[in-house]
């Protein structure tokens, strides 16, 4: 299974959110941009879905930007992947409009997909937004550190490989 950039981009936004929690700013959606290097239109549009969640109160103007509604443990990151996401579809047969499988009768992938699925939710049931951030520590450093080698921030994410 493979989450949807809105999806990646969502939990990004409530983990930073959560990560800087505790400090006298709001976080920005241009610091957000900058410090994942996204777009801050998309951002914008994932903001203001999160808002209408009432996961994130949102001001606008100078010293505006956007705070948690909730405590971290009370978000589950369960229910935000459900919904962020629009299609747990993995297969065709997942779908009865569009299922032309002639193996639908006989076949056992449609279940042990299925029961593949439900175990992934139900593991990210059992998380909250509380448990993939440190707590924040007053006078803690920015998420954000730039690389020795470049102007660009580096997020401290394991290398791929």
């Amino acid at each position: 299974m493979r989450l949807t950039q809105w999806t990646d981009y969502t939990l990004r936004v409530l983990m930073y959110c959560a990560a800087t929690r505790g400090r006298e700013q709001p976080v920005t959606i241009t610091e957000v941009a900058e410090g994942y290097g996204i777009s801050r239109s998309h951002l914008m549009k994932i903001v203001q879905e999160l808002a209408a969640q009432g996961l994130l109160e949102t001001t606008r103007g100078r010293g505006g930007g956007m705070r948690l509604m909730k405590d971290p443990a009370e978000i589950n990151l369960g229910a935000v992947v459900r919904q962020t996401e629009t299609d747990f579809h993995l297969v065709e047969c997942f779908d009865p409009a569009v299922n032309q499988c002639r193996l639908t009768g006989n076949c056992r992938l449609k279940g042990a997909l299925g029961e593949a699925i439900n175990a992934y939710l139900a593991v990210l049931d059992g998380v909250t937004l509380a448990d993939l951030v440190d707590t924040p520590k007053a006078g803690a450093v920015s998420l954000v550190r730039r690389s020795p080698r470049s102007s660009k921030p580096a997020l401290g994410l394991p290398a791929k490989g």
